[in-house]
């Protein structure tokens, strides 16, 4: 599938802000299952400093500072990609899960790479809940593949979807109470669960195209940014699940970055200088099939 993705975030403010420095992760990864044609990242006022770089995981960040006095600022990213449907190893995911623990992989020369993925982040942390929740699904000698799609669909199945349910500052034990969330929650409970028990998992920001409902006319900007989770497993690399959803990604998916947790990847992060008292923020996404 080819779509081509429009991304604006819009702050505003009731007084001049004088200076806003921001990174943001808005350009799509260049990867085996994806092929970027075209990108671009506007900045609005235009930036007095402006670059753009890779970072520890690779993906592509752009740094901006805005000093021209200004009570909107406007980020939009636009870009054309091709999606593929990922192809796995059979015979690896169906190696017993114990075998996909990096910390014990010596015999895989770039294990120590993905060891990081296993451990404790700042917004995912290995309450004793989740490793028992995990470990519903993490019987011994079960195959991996098997294992994590088990993991995926009863989180889908247990917890609702709920915009209400959490804030950007809730925990994983805060998600395990109120069994409910949206798609950031679900991804960094599914890390929390595979990491307890030393496998490794990213966290992956990026798309999700939606399809309108039969007889429907697609909504132009009524599409939103997604989270998902890609598990390590040797011989096979990343497989990639999404428990919203509950199914692999496929070709409807496009990814953008992908870290420890969600505060590695923020689509727009920064800081402002000013003596506004009130703010606003509004996201437009929009992922058209090609």
């Amino acid at each position: 599938m080819r779509y081509r993705i429009s991304h604006r975030t819009t702050y505003s403010y009731d007084d001049d802000v004088s200076d806003s420095l921001g990174i943001a992760y808005l350009v799509p990864r260049q990867m085996d299952s994806q092929n970027v044609i075209e990108q671009a990242v506007q900045i609005e006022p235009a930036a007095a400093d402006r670059s753009v770089d890779a970072d520890y995981h690779g993906n592509i960040a752009t740094y901006f500072q805005v000093t021209e006095p200004h009570r909107a600022l406007v980020v939009l990213a636009t870009s054309e990609v091709d999606s593929h449907e990922p192809v796995y190893d059979q015979d690896a995911l169906a190696q017993p899960w114990e075998l996909a623990r990096p910390a014990e992989r010596p015999d895989v020369p770039y294990a120590w790479r993905i060891i990081d993925f296993s451990l404790r982040s700042s917004l995912v942390d290995q309450p004793e809940a989740a490793a028992a929740y995990g470990a519903e699904s993490l019987v011994p000698g079960r195959p991996v593949g098997e294992a994590v799609t088990d993991l995926m669909h009863r989180i889908y199945t247990d917890f609702a979807y709920d915009k209400t349910a959490t804030t950007v500052t809730s925990t994983i034990d805060d998600v395990l109470k109120e069994r409910a969330g949206v798609c950031q929650d679900f991804a960094h409970l599914t890390l929390a669960c595979l990491r307890s028990h030393g496998l490794a998992g990213r966290y992956v920001s990026g798309y999700l195209a939606t399809t309108p409902p039969p007889g429907k006319e697609r909504i132009v900007g009524a599409d939103a940014t997604h989270a998902w989770v890609a598990v390590w497993i040797p011989g096979a690399g990343w497989l990639a699940i999404d428990p919203t959803n509950d199914q692999w990604v496929n070709d409807r998916y496009v990814t953008v970055a992908w870290g420890r947790d969600y505060a590695d990847v923020p689509p727009v992060k920064g800081v402002i200088f000013t003596e506004a008292k009130t703010s606003t923020l509004k996201v437009e996404v929009d992922v058209a099939p090609v």
